[in-house]
């Protein structure tokens, strides 16, 4: 485990708070002005703090990663994301479930109080009823932090720091970083910068690394205007002994940052059925605590790859 890592890890795996934020910001900063970068924060939408490191305006490629932390749930974030509609049917459940909570709950209340002869106000059921879908919904986005962030997105995160101490000096003023905040709100942080740097929005090419360390199946899951990137993306992550990695830019999904991106490209780490099924779970659970150094390590080594393929264009 690298020193930034460890650190991350012992100090800064729960980012949910404005201080536990300001004190990973002040982390990233330190770390980046040691390394020898430049960089800032940078506000967006609904308060969003960005970290920037290096000159994305300039740069041939920016890698990315939100760095704010979820809030925990009963059940995992399940995603699969070449199977779209089991994807989709388990995102429909869910919401279902989470509205059935509260409307059993009060038609409980309701026949409880006609079993005992009193007559129920209806519009009081129905306030209470409202009541309860807004609590469930505060506590899926401000509730209690998760306090195991191993894959949602620390793996993300210290990727990102990794590839910053180990990328060649020369070529650190052709890449850039960028630390997303408010992810988990609805991808605001991303939306904010993108508004902001018009170029990288439309020319540039962003890898964004979300879950990347539990399951030995890299993803890439490329936008449309990435697709000119394929090749370069499959040398500098080829697959391995250990790690079997795809390069897709159809019949798959992955509901990250990139996705704010023209030449957007969002990283993932899978596990597989025996009958051939991609997916990830564990993620907003406090069961996130695996964290595989060797895909970091591998993953690090690929950007690195990159970022010097794209320098000789």
């Amino acid at each position: 485990m690298t020193e930034t890592t460890q650190t991350v890890f012992e100090k800064h795996q729960i980012r949910k708070s404005y201080a536990q934020k300001s004190a990973f910001i002040q982390y990233v900063q330190n770390t980046a002005t040691k390394l020898g970068y430049q960089s800032r924060m940078e506000k967006g939408y609904l308060g969003a703090r960005n970290v920037v490191v290096g000159d994305p305006d300039t740069a041939k490629v920016v890698y990315t990663a939100h760095y704010d932390t979820c809030a925990v749930m009963p059940f995992p974030n399940f995603i699969t994301p070449k199977c779209i509609w089991l994807f989709l049917l388990y995102q429909i459940l869910v919401g279902v479930l989470l509205v059935a909570i509260p409307s059993a709950l009060v038609t409980g209340i309701f026949f409880g109080l006609a079993a005992c002869g009193i007559e129920a106000n209806a519009l009081l059921l129905y306030d209470l009823w409202l009541i309860l879908i807004l609590a469930v919904c505060w506590l899926i986005m401000a509730g209690p932090a998760n306090r195991h962030t191993a894959n949602d997105n620390t793996s993300g995160v210290t990727t990102l720091l990794d590839t910053m101490t180990a990328l060649p000096e020369e070529l650190r003023g052709e890449v850039a970083f960028v630390f997303f905040d408010l992810e988990e709100m609805g991808l605001f942080g991303s939306a904010g910068f993108a508004s902001k740097h018009k170029k990288v929005t439309k020319n540039t090419l962003v890898v964004n690394f979300d879950c990347v360390s539990d399951g030995n199946n890299i993803l890439f899951v490329l936008r449309k205007g990435a697709t000119l990137y394929i090749e370069a993306i499959q040398t500098a992550f080829p697959s391995t002994e250990t790690f079997a990695v795809e390069v897709v830019s159809k019949g798959a999904i992955y509901p990250s940052d990139q996705a704010n991106f023209v030449r957007g490209v969002g990283v993932a780490a899978l596990k597989k059925t025996k009958g051939g099924l991609l997916y990830m779970d564990r993620i907003h659970t406090g069961r996130d605590t695996v964290y595989m150094e060797e895909n970091i390590a591998y993953l690090t080594e690929g950007a690195v790859r990159l970022a010097g393929s794209l320098s000789e264009k």
